[in-house]
């Protein structure tokens, strides 16, 4: 399984979101702190969720961060998070 797929699936299963959007934007690191040949180690999320509301960004952020704990053992490098609450989305 992926990196991207793990990430999906590890966000789900722990916040249940209305939206969640995984993109690997490793490509755009090459050469860059953390990067690897193979990739997978810089992605961007997009989730919102119920799970966020009432929470400042810093405390969304480490949320994110702690459920993907597992990944970051396993070479994940750097992570963009777009968090929000169901409502926030709007027709973007």
């Amino acid at each position: 399984m992926s990196a991207e797929n793990r990430i999906t699936e590890t966000l789900t299963e722990a916040f249940h979101p209305s939206r969640i959007n995984v993109v690997d934007e490793s490509h755009l690191h090459k050469g860059h702190a953390g990067h690897r040949p193979e990739g997978e180690t810089h992605f961007r999320v997009e989730i919102a969720a119920e799970a966020f509301r009432g929470k400042s960004r810093v405390a969304v952020h480490r949320m994110v961060n702690a459920a993907l704990k597992g990944e970051f053992d396993r070479g994940l490098h750097a992570l963009a998070i777009e968090a929000k609450t169901p409502d926030q989305l709007g027709d973007d």
